[in-house]
């Protein structure tokens, strides 16, 4: 399996959307990624999921749809520009005899920028949307519900609209992994890891961090008793998908077992586009059951 999801925001439709295949290439297209222009400090785009093997903006296969958004930035160091602005402000104050106002710093500020653009490093990086048509889904690939509201908002802005509100459990989730850890007891299909985070409700209670312990251990069971929840646990899925979740429903560090990364290796590489159609019929499929068990696990969907 080449390059599978390693982080999974997931939100839910909120009512029947449907996508029209026939039109999304044309609407992708009025939003493909171009790279930063001299005076651009940021830009972001829609990119081919194949990469260099398709033009194609979108991938789909078995009602799943694969979308990648490409974002370059410029990185200019903080220090650089404020040794510049002070570099700058410095020269006129003295030329001036007086202390310049902000007006004028702020001024300056911006003809630092306009000069050290076009000399500066670009970063670039990438973030892949999965929409599950059938179950009525999207998942983004990343942990940062900033970076997730931005992509949604350049699909939202590519679509003309999209409904969409974050999965949530119809329970508190940081008050059923506790239950999880002082019941010893992990939902079917499930494995507790040995990795935990405890905080305690009253802001000024303090945080533990656990790795590689035992989390039916005395200490984490005074923690609980102590007054603390668990709001982040490592898990695994029917020894195929292990991932770590916070109790804001983010799944972080998904890792899929070797037998399934493995499990296309007989298709051959040279052909990009078979290969890449049954990496992501096995990847989504495997994810689908995983949140599918996840959710019934942790006592089913809020209403809606």
């Amino acid at each position: 399996m080449h390059n599978p999801f390693k982080n999974m925001l997931i939100y839910r439709f909120s009512r029947d959307f449907n996508i029209d295949i026939d039109s999304l290439d044309k609407k992708l297209e009025l939003f493909r990624f171009s790279p930063c222009g001299s005076q651009d400090m940021a830009k972001s785009g829609w990119f081919s999921p194949l990469v260099q093997y398709s033009d194609v903006l979108y991938h789909a296969v078995n009602n799943q749809l694969l979308l990648v958004i490409r974002r370059e930035e410029k990185i200019i160091p903080k220090q650089t520009i404020a040794d510049e602005i002070n570099k700058k402000v410095s020269t006129l104050e003295q030329e001036q005899g007086r202390r310049l106002k902000k007006t004028e710093k702020d001024s300056i500020r911006d003809d630092v920028l306009h000069s050290l653009l076009p000399r500066a490093f670009t970063k670039n990086s990438l973030v892949r949307i999965w929409i599950n048509t059938a179950a009525g889904f999207i998942v983004v690939d990343t942990s940062s519900i900033k970076r997730a509201e931005d992509s949604l908002a350049l699909l939202r802005k590519t679509l003309g609209s999209l409904p969409v509100v974050p999965l949530t459990m119809e329970n508190p989730i940081e008050l059923t992994l506790t239950e999880w850890v002082r019941s010893e007891a992990a939902p079917s299909g499930f494995s507790i890891g040995d990795e935990a985070v405890l905080k305690a409700i009253l802001e000024d209670g303090g945080t533990g961090r656990f790795k590689k312990q035992d989390l039916a251990c005395d200490e984490i069971l005074t923690h609980i008793e102590a007054g603390k929840v668990v709001t982040q646990i490592s898990m695994e899925w029917q020894q195929r998908i292990s991932f770590t979740l916070s109790c804001d429903g983010i799944l972080k560090r998904v890792k899929f077992a070797d037998q399934l990364i493995s499990q296309n290796d007989d298709i051959d590489r040279e052909d990009v586009v078979q290969r890449f159609d049954a990496d992501i019929t096995l990847m989504t499929g495997e994810l689908s059951n995983l949140i599918s068990d996840l959710t019934a696990a942790l006592g089913g969907e809020a209403k809606r």
